[in-house]
């Protein structure tokens, strides 16, 4: 597989619209949030989160952070939610406040490892909730970085390439 990379200063809905058809098909991209890059997959699709683990060399009881465009889609993930939880949601989000929770069901162990809890983030960078939205999913994403090594914050254009080698199909870029 070929990883490529498009700055998406330059050409946004290009990089989102790849970026969430890669998604879709299981695959695992790295993208900009305001804080660090991730290397995210389809939350729900077991397989593509399994490849997470895989590339980043990252222990499968070390749990993800899920990705929402929207708050509302925290009730589809978490249950039992208190009033200062929605109030720290509220006040927080977009942005980099990750939610620790109880999970639904539907949540699969793969991405919380086995907890009971689910952690959620919606991020405030633009690239990455046009990715998350367009693709239509949830994103289970931790940093875009090997496990153990510092997360990245920047993307000069190659070095997800360098990095991620032929594991990582696709890096929106933010130069």
């Amino acid at each position: 597989m070929k990883t490529e990379i498009i700055d998406s200063q330059i050409e946004y809905e290009r990089a989102v619209r790849t970026a969430a058809g890669m998604l879709e098909a299981g695959e695992v991209v790295a993208f900009p949030t305001e804080t660090v890059y991730g290397l995210g997959a389809a939350a729900m699709n077991e397989e593509a989160v399994r490849k997470i683990f895989a590339v980043k060399g990252r222990p499968s009881d070390n749990p993800l952070i899920v990705h929402i465009w929207e708050a509302d889609q925290v009730l589809l993930l978490a249950k039992n939610i208190s009033p200062l939880a929605l109030s720290l949601m509220d006040a927080f989000w977009p942005g980099p406040f990750t939610a620790v929770l109880q999970k639904q069901d539907i949540v699969p162990d793969v991405v919380t490892g086995g907890l009971d809890s689910v952690a959620v983030r919606m991020p405030g960078h633009p690239v990455a909730l046009g990715i998350i939205r367009e693709s239509g999913h949830v994103i289970a994403a931790p940093s875009a970085n090997k496990s153990g090594r510092p997360s990245p914050t920047s993307a000069p254009l190659g070095s997800k390439s360098r990095t991620w080698g032929s594991s990582v199909s696709y890096s929106a870029s933010v130069t």
